[in-house]
Order: structure tokens, then C-alpha cells, then sequence
């Protein structure tokens, strides 16, 4: 008899567990969840091999990247082609293009300059080492550029923030140090210019294997590389949000006609969808504060108190400036 109570007794705690299980599906399925993020190609050293696995150890949820450009990145999710419940694009122009269907919101809270990384064997680098030391004028990276036979890299602008802004950075430069208008051109050839545009995930690691002289780069990605670079000044370099009129002033016709003008190159975040928005939540504010914006600040990113557009930003993500 007492055995059978025993029995019983085991039975009634085993379904009462099970049962407070059930009841608290949401809070022990959510360590399951998993931030699906699309990010812009730049980010891609970064993300998958600090914040990511930083961001699952600390938090329990699951981490999955993927990494191309970010207007690329824009278009597929707008067809479906893809779903991530995280999208970090560079500039906020790719996450607007999905509003009001995919997101009404996101948030900025990083930037980063362009500038001209090289590789330091090639014939070319002693003068591009004398620019970047300040010993040459920087009207001689320009005239550089257009030298025959100097192999430039860089991304399509018509599909990549970064690409754009370095175009972009050829006309402001030609007309604050008086250039010949023709240099645009003759450094750059046509926007899609298939002897150097490459995939924003490709470019440095065709730079640093010597493939190239020197390529577009964020200033993040040659500190994160540890490649050689020439800095450039705020006025053109698109890493200073106070200069958002002056980099308004660059304008850039793509391929399908429309026209873009250059805005700052700050990282945005928005989550996409409904599905894990616990994690894809956690993710963006792990990189507001704490070890995820140490990260950004390591990996030579300017980081700022996270400035919120747009309306239905999750309180936990608002919280966490």
C-alpha cells in the first residue's frame, strides 16, 4: 500500500512538473530562440566572430549571420527571398525601403569613416604610405587613382551603401580641392565597372591577398584587417553625422536612374517580422550598451547613444539606452 502511495505520489509531482512546464512555455522556449540577422557585408568580421558567439554565450539564444550588401539585402527580404528577424544595414536608406510592410522603426548607434586601405607590398604603397603620413598632399591619392594600371576596388553602388558613399567621396574631393570634373570618371569608369567592383564580403580579402592596390574599406574594417589606410577628412569621409548637409551636397545617378545624395554611414538595426522576436530584440540591444557596444568601440567604430526613428520601438530595446 505505502509502496503504491509512493508511486502515486511520483506520478502526481512528475505531471505537476510537466504541467508548470507547459504553463511556462514562452519563458523556457525563448532560450531557444534563435536572432536571424542580415547585416551589412562590413560587419561581417565582427559579428560572426565577436559579437555573435558573444551575444548567444551571454544570452542563451541562438545566433545565425549573413553578410552582403546592404540594399541587396533590402530587395530580398522585400520579396521574401529571405527572413531574418534582424537587419543591420549601413545608412538607413535599406531599412526604410521596407517600411511600413517590415519594420516602422530602427535605431542608430555606431559610425564609421570611409577611407582608402591598401596593401602594403604592392609598388604603389610607399606613396600611399607617404599620403596617409600627412608627407604628401592628399590631392595625390586622387591623381594616384587614375595612374594606369593601378588596380582600385571597391562595391556596387547600386546595391551598397558603402559603394555609393565612396563615389560619392570622388565628388565631394573634386570639388573641395578643385580636381578636373573628367577625374570622377577616369578614376571610377562606369558605377558597375566590372574590373572593380566586387562583393562587399570579397573586396578587403582580394586587398590584403594582392590582387589589389588598394580598395574602399570603412575605417573599422582596415583597423579589424590590420590593413594600412589613408584617412580622410571628415568633410568627405561620411563618418561625421554633424556633416550630414555637407555630405547632402555629393549626388550619384545609379544604374536604373534614380538619385541618391550622401547621408552618414552610421550602423542601423531594426528587427523584421515576427517570428524569435525575443532574440532578434536581445540581439539589438546587446549592441546598444555594455560588452556589445565595447565591441564596436574595439573594433574602431565612433560609438553614440543610440538615437531611435520611427514608432514601435520594443521597450526592451528603448530601455537599453
Amino acid at each position: 500500500m505505502i509502496a503504491r502511495l509512493l508511486v502515486s505520489a511520483l506520478i502526481v509531482a512528475t505531471g505537476a512538473v510537466m504541467l508548470a512546464a507547459c504553463g511556462t512555455g514562452g519563458a523556457r522556449s525563448a532560450t531557444h530562440q534563435t536572432a536571424d540577422v542580415a547585416y551589412a557585408g562590413s560587419l561581417q568580421l565582427l559579428n560572426e566572430h565577436t559579437i555573435g558567439p558573444a551575444f548567444a554565450k551571454a544570452t542563451g539564444y541562438g545566433y545565425l549571420g549573413r553578410g552582403a550588401g546592404s540594399f541587396g539585402l533590402s530587395k530580398e527580404i522585400a520579396a521574401g527571398e529571405i527572413a531574418p528577424n534582424v537587419f543591420e544595414s549601413i545608412g538607413s536608406a535599406p531599412i526604410t525601403e521596407l517600411e511600413p510592410a517590415r519594420t516602422s522603426w530602427y535605431v542608430s548607434f555606431a559610425a564609421s569613416p570611409i577611407v582608402v586601405a591598401y596593401n602594403p607590398h604592392t609598388a604603389y604603397a610607399p606613396t600611399l604610405k607617404l599620403i596617409s603620413e600627412g608627407k604628401l598632399p592628399l590631392t595625390r591619392l586622387f591623381s594616384l587613382l587614375d595612374t594606369k594600371g593601378f588596380l582600385l576596388g571597391r562595391t556596387n553602388p547600386n546595391t551598397d551603401p558603402q559603394g555609393q558613399a565612396f563615389c560619392e567621396m570622388i565628388d565631394l574631393a573634386i570639388r573641395r580641392y578643385h580636381l578636373p570634373r573628367s577625374l570622377f570618371t577616369k578614376i571610377l569608369g562606369p558605377l558597375d565597372n566590372p574590373s572593380q567592383v566586387f562583393s562587399e564580403t570579397s573586396l578587403e580579402a582580394r586587398l590584403s591577398a594582392g590582387q589589389l592596390d588598394a580598395a574602399s574599406a570603412f575605417e573599422s574594417q582596415a583597423i579589424e584587417l590590420h590593413l594600412p589606410y589613408v584617412a580622410l577628412p571628415p568633410a568627405i569621409n561620411f563618418g561625421d553625422p554633424n556633416l550630414a548637409r555637407t555630405y547632402a551636397t555629393a549626388k550619384l545617378t545609379l544604374a536604373k536612374g534614380s538619385v541618391v545624395h550622401g547621408v552618414p554611414l552610421l550602423v542601423d538595426a531594426t528587427v523584421i517580422g515576427h517570428t524569435d522576436t525575443l532574440a532578434a530584440d536581445a540581439f539589438v540591444r546587446y549592441q546598444l550598451n555594455g560588452p556589445g557596444k565595447q565591441a564596436f568601440i574595439r573594433a574602431g567604430y565612433t560609438s553614440f547613444p543610440p538615437i531611435f526613428v520611427g514608432t514601435g520601438v520594443p521597450k526592451s530595446v528603448r530601455d537599453a539606452r
